[in-house]
């Protein structure tokens, strides 16, 4: 496994989806109610790419988005966050955008998700074979680039030459069942990219569907740092979080906040949570960053345009109370 020490480089690629998302608006309308929308740069990874940056780290994006002007509007997004999107390929034909549809409401709120015959899902291994992979801190993932071919095939050959430049490997496990063609292939995908990666962030839902068991997943977790992992957060929504590395683990708490809506939070804790350990802090202060940004990213509207700063970050850890038990 890599030495973590590299991240504090504070220069990550990150593979996956960029997408457009639409909010219902104003905050609190329901989608079938909705007669107009706003709209935002989306997409798990291109999320925690923006929250990096956010973060005063660099971020590269390694995608396909398709030839059209919704694509055209990622692409111009990437670039109003300092993104660089060098690595990003456009595709004709037929492959669509990710779009998503979404609610800012705490309750019952709504999110409706297009991903038929995704753009993302056409990165080939000739998009990631000339990366140059030592100039990176280190590679970030999702567990949605691994849904489906090319693009499973293509992140793990991605894997292979970002572990030959000495590069740690983060993998954010994020499962989406709409994407995977069952779920044994996606239990049977997630645990081979688990066991090569440095630092795995999931929920208990997530680590318990890679163990086959909802009871198991805790066990899921700690078995990944026995099979060489670094540091494996194991996250319980509203509960906290038990992370785990090779010399014990310990729970943390969330920040209580007045939540807008449920979606962004796990994007935000992961890029702050990095940011942190590229930082040169400890692992339990950059998981309270992480949880902190997650607590602040469900009080906004949006996701990508809801990331705090590192200055917004600090004066939030500083004004609010500590973490819940």
């Amino acid at each position: 496994m890599a030495d973590l020490s590299r991240l504090q480089g504070r220069n990550f690629l990150v593979i996956g989806r960029a997408g457009m998302d639409l909010y219902a608006d104003p905050p609190g309308t329901r989608i079938e109610e909705a007669t107009r929308f706003t709209t935002a740069l989306g997409g798990s990874s291109a999320n925690i790419a923006v929250a990096l940056t956010r973060q005063d780290c660099r971020a590269a994006l390694l995608t396909c988005v398709s030839d059209d002007a919704v694509g055209r509007f990622c692409l111009t997004q990437l670039d109003a966050y300092g993104i660089d999107r060098t690595h990003v390929r456009a595709v004709t034909g037929e492959p669509r955008n990710s779009l998503a549809v979404v609610e800012t409401r705490a309750q019952d709120c709504q999110s409706v998700i297009y991903r038929n015959n995704a753009a993302d899902f056409a990165m080939t291994v000739a998009d990631v074979e000339p990366v140059d992979y030592a100039a990176f801190s280190a590679l970030i993932t999702t567990g949605t680039v691994l849904a489906a071919e090319p693009s499973r095939s293509a992140a793990f050959r991605a894997f292979e030459l970002a572990r030959a430049a000495g590069l740690p490997l983060i993998f954010d496990v994020d499962y989406r069942p709409y994407s995977w063609p069952s779920p044994a292939v996606a239990a049977e995908v997630y645990s081979r990219a688990g066991a090569m990666c440095d630092i795995i962030v999931g929920n208990d839902v997530e680590f318990g569907f890679m163990a086959g068991h909802a009871d198991l997943g805790l066990e899921k977790a700690r078995s990944l740092i026995a099979e060489g992992a670094k540091i494996v957060v194991y996250k319980m929504g509203e509960k906290g979080a038990v992370t785990i590395t090779a010399e014990g683990e310990f729970a943390t708490g969330i920040y209580p906040t007045q939540a807008l809506k449920p979606t962004g939070a796990g994007d935000s804790f992961l890029g702050s949570f990095i940011a942190g350990l590229a930082g040169g802090l400890p692992v339990r202060d950059s998981v309270l960053r992480g949880s902190a940004a997650a607590a602040m990213v469900v009080a906004r509207v949006g996701c990508a345009p809801a990331m705090p700063t590192h200055a917004e970050l600090d004066a939030f850890l500083a004004h609010h109370s500590g973490p819940s038990a």
